[in-house]
């Protein structure tokens, strides 16, 4: 992954001779490629806002998950964990999906069709959910909304193939 991606992260794509990385590349890649279905809305203004919304998964959302990522997933037993820190990082996660929950209204996906918004913070959830900060009762639009992108084959294949990956650490 370092000789293909400098930042030494994931995700990275392969297609052929194309190599990349950043989700968000990735994500304009495939909708490049293979534009059936659609990953972005074809309206301007929702297009913009599934961009901003995708943005904000991985840029605003995501610090949150970092932060539980150091202090809950790189300290399993507790011993020098920054518990102000993971209180913090909880009530952000918190905050977030309040914020999410009421954009997300009435719709059955964050920019009404499934979108990259979706996909980010599908994954944004899930690992927060995996790192003790899932949706609460206090967001049941987010709830049934992530009960709804599962049920997709595709959201449910990178699940278990995260799950997969997870038991192997």
């Amino acid at each position: 992954v370092i000789e293909l991606n400098p930042k030494q992260q994931v995700p990275v794509l392969v297609d052929g001779d194309v190599a990349m990385y950043d989700s968000t590349i990735i994500l304009e890649y495939l909708e490049d490629r293979h534009p059936s279905p659609a990953l972005y809305p074809r309206d301007p203004g929702l297009r913009a806002l599934c961009r901003v919304m995708e943005s904000a998964a991985d840029e605003i959302f995501f610090a949150f998950v970092w932060e539980l990522i150091r202090e809950v997933f790189y300290k399993p037993d507790g011993n020098g964990r920054d518990e102000a820190a993971v209180a913090t990082a909880k009530a952000g996660i918190a905050a977030h999906c309040g914020r999410l929950e009421r954009q997300l209204g009435e719709q059955p996906y964050l920019c009404g069709d499934v979108s990259v918004a979706d996909i980010g913070y599908f994954m944004m959830i899930t690992s927060a959910t995996s790192l003790g900060q899932g949706l609460t009762d206090a967001h049941p639009g987010l709830q049934a909304w992530y009960g709804r992108a599962l049920a997709r084959p595709a959201f449910q294949r990178e699940l278990d193939r995260l799950m997969t990956a997870n038991r192997g650490l």
